[in-house]
């Protein structure tokens, strides 16, 4: 005789007792790599590997004790309706798992291997790392589910006991061997086949027995037992139900273990999903037809009740709890595996330890004993919403990989499975729907954990093991960037940015100027390292100066290298300088340190020319032997006299550039610049200190000294004031006589400058 359980409380949507866990829960997630005992991977067909596992994970028991009240409260029609909506977010989120999980080959790690290896670990462990944690509490949740299912049964046993009972019985199935786990499934799989059996007698013995067009009707959202029948709404009954249509990743997860993962996982999982959206809809049917309004509202046991054999009901309730629960602890400890061999986590090599046989023995124990400690807490009701939304969100993340890959055009994205570009999208914006219906403030609360734990892993510098998308992502923004800039008509002085050309054949004299172009480039600019030297097969000059190139990337600076082999310098310099004249983010500087054994006639004038001729601004360093840099307090820039005509238009002659690379050098410096001009006609000072702070006002330079000196240049800059760094212009004849002579007369390293003509200083 069918023990008198029906009307044991067992939870409803407007409460949160034990049984929230029934329909807050994701009766889903099964991870089920397998291994033999011999270490080598066993492989699984379509139906074993793939439909097996994802169909058990969907007809879990919000189908046994929620589908009643669902279709009590929002009627047949209703529950149609809402068992179509959730399946059709699912089944588009099932189909753009597909399409990737036939592209690449995901390995353990479920959903955490691919949203890894699309963009990057950081955004992997951001999702892995809560979703392991919550598949972590879905199984103690699960355990409750099966504990109230046992004492339905027999009341007088102790809760914690069987609990515990049950705990150590999945622990020790997933600990042996997860070949064990499947296998366990195909048991429950029949005791599910024959609960639904009792339920296809049950209607062919006359169950019924209500008109057919009493039971096609809309419902009147009465409510539950807890809220005292109060009201409910569509939504309301939405947020119970879809928990149950979700599940999807079985199949994704077992690629490893499959023996053809990009036919049997698109095949698997949506047979899975066409046979448990086809039972939902016929269950809902029986059971409208079969009992009232009020036994489906206020008897969550109404299955068991109308079913030809009612505890076939009961063992389908414990079988759906107990492989859900089963698969979860052995698809989160794979979580934790995944997440140690790729050193997400602290203790990494603890969690990437197997087992003789192949095992991951250690993350299984430390899953455990978080489970353990979960199950003593006896409650989770404030975190059973946190497992369900962690779901959508990583739903929602392969749906986002997805819309990435098609829209990069990369030909590396190639799937097996072909998808419309709207399903990713449909997929996208209805897992943030589904969300936020559940519950919109623990919605954002999950989003804030998941940001914060991609904060904390973007600060730990993780070792990709395997190429990622986000290298393509970069590249298309910056394609889209370029081709939407190159057009523009006017000059971008606002964009203006440092991008130095530093032609290298003397590496000990790049390593003396390092700190000197890192304070020009800093923090946003870039320097190209041009090798110029004859052919050789042992030059390590090309290694050199790659790992010259990193030390910038280290100090804050992008840099990259390259080497051409030619016997003239200067041919060498002008061909690269001509080369990336057709490219988009070319160097705008030339940068050349004046050397002792450099031919400035031959080797260094040509290459000011052509920089000139190819609107390239043109940077020639001459340090001092004695000063060098000094205490690098004070940089003067020597403003030409302008000889009656200081007004201040936008050309303000070659200037522009030297005031630039002063601000950026007195900015990293945390010096101070000063303006000196010397001018001839002493009648003239007040207008050329006039301009002078005219200048420093529209140009934005706090702080700026002025210095206005009346006599010859020649006489002045011998008793020129005091600077760690003089800075003057260049004419298109420069003299290398000239530059020798500034540094001895200021007895200071002197920085010669020639505009491209486009920057301003004044923008």
């Amino acid at each position: 005789m069918l023990p008198k359980i029906h009307n044991k409380t067992v939870g409803g949507p407007e409460c949160l007792p034990i049984h929230k866990l029934l329909y807050l829960l994701v009766a889903n997630q099964t991870e089920l790599p397998m291994e033999n005992p011999s270490g080598t991977p066993k492989k699984f067909g379509t139906f074993g590997g793939v439909f097996t596992p994802t169909l058990l994970t969907i007809l879990g028991v919000i189908m046994y004790l929620r589908l009643g009240w669902v279709v009590g409260n929002a009627g047949l029609l209703g529950a149609w309706l809402i068992i179509i909506i959730s399946f059709l977010i699912t089944l588009c989120t099932a189909l753009s798992m597909s399409a990737i999980t036939t592209n690449i080959r995901i390995g353990a790690g479920g959903a955490y291997a691919i949203v890894s290896q699309a963009l990057g670990l950081e955004v992997g462990g951001s999702l892995g790392i809560p979703r392991y944690i919550s598949q972590g509490l879905a199984v103690t949740m699960y355990i409750f589910g099966f504990r109230e299912g046992w004492l339905g049964i027999f009341p007088d046993h102790n809760p914690f006991l069987v609990d515990v009972i049950v705990f150590a019985l999945l622990v020790t199935i997933a600990y042996i061997s997860a070949n064990l786990a499947i296998k366990t499934q195909f048991i429950i799989m029949g005791i599910i086949v024959l609960s639904l059996i009792s339920i296809v007698i049950a209607a062919y013995e006359g169950s019924m027995t209500i008109p057919t067009s009493d039971a096609l009707s809309w419902g009147s959202f009465k409510g539950s037992i807890e809220n005292g029948f109060s009201g409910s709404n569509f939504w309301i009954v939405f947020a119970v139900f879809f928990p149950a249509a979700t599940g999807i990743m079985a199949g994704a997860n077992m690629s490893g273990e499959l023996k053809e993962p990009k036919r049997s996982i698109p095949i698997g999982t949506l047979w899975a999903i066409g046979v448990s959206f086809a039972i939902y809809m016929g269950l809902a049917f029986w059971i409208s037809r079969s009992a009232t309004e009020t036994e489906l509202v206020s008897n969550y046991y109404v299955m068991v009740d109308k079913a030809y054999f009612g505890p076939l009901i009961i063992a389908g309730i414990l079988g759906a709890t107990f492989s859900s629960a089963l698969a979860s602890i052995v698809g989160s400890s794979r979580i934790l595996f995944a997440m140690g061999e790729h050193r997400v986590l602290p203790f990494s090599d603890f969690l990437a330890g197997k087992s003789a046989n192949g095992q991951p023995r250690n993350a299984m124990l430390v899953t455990g004993i978080l489970i353990f400690a979960t199950l003593l807490l006896r409650n989770l009701n404030a975190v059973a919403p946190l497992v369900t939304l962690f779901f959508l969100i990583t739903y929602a993340m392969i749906n986002i990989v997805v819309i990435i890959e098609q829209n990069l055009g990369l030909i590396s994205y190639r799937p097996v499975f072909k998808i419309h570009r709207w399903v990713p999208w449909f997929g996208l914006i209805s897992s943030i729907f589904a969300m936020f219906i559940i519950n919109p403030a623990i919605s954002l609360v999950s989003i804030m954990i998941v940001l914060m734990v991609y904060w904390y892993l973007s600060r730990q510098n993780l070792e990709t093991p395997f190429e990622d998308v986000r290298s393509g992502l970069f590249v298309s923004f910056a394609e889209w960037a370029a081709k939407h800039t190159w057009g523009m008509k006017k000059m971008q002085q606002r964009a203006w940015k440092a991008n130095l050309m530093v032609p290298v054949r003397d590496l000990n004299g790049l390593k003396g100027t390092f700190e000197f172009l890192r304070n020009i480039a800093r923090p946003k600019g870039s320097i190209k390292l041009l090798g110029i030297e004859p052919y050789s097969e042992e030059s390590s000059l090309a290694q050199e100066l790659e790992d010259i190139s990193e030390s910038f990337r280290k100090k804050g600076v992008f840099s990259s290298s390259a080497v051409i082999h030619t016997d003239e310098f200067a041919k060498g310099i002008n061909y690269g300088s001509q080369a990336l004249q057709g490219a988009f983010f070319r160097p705008n500087i030339v940068f050349l340190n004046l050397q002792d054994h450099d031919d400035y006639e031959t080797e260094l004038r040509p290459v000011i020319r052509e920089s000139i001729r190819l609107e390239i601004g043109v940077l020639l360093y001459f340090s001092h032997p004695v000063a060098l840099l000094g205490r690098r307090n004070t940089i003067n820039v020597w403003v030409s006299d302008r000889k009656t005509k200081w007004d201040l238009g936008w050309d303000i002659g070659n200037l522009d550039l030297s005031i630039l690379v002063a601000y950026k050098l007195k900015m990293n410096w945390g010096a101070r610049i000063r303006l000196v001009t010397v001018i001839n006609d002493p009648e003239e000072a007040e207008k050329a200190q006039d301009f002078l702070q005219l200048l420093i006002n529209l140009a934005r330079l706090p702080e700026t000294l002025t210095e206005v000196i009346v006599g010859d240049f020649n006489a002045v800059i011998l008793n020129a004031p005091s600077a760690d760094l003089n800075v003057f212009g260049m004419d298109d004849d420069l003299k290398f006589e000239f530059v020798q002579d500034m540094s001895n007369k200021t007895k200071s390293t002197c920085l010669f400058v020639k505009d491209s003509g486009h920057e301003s200083i004044l923008a």
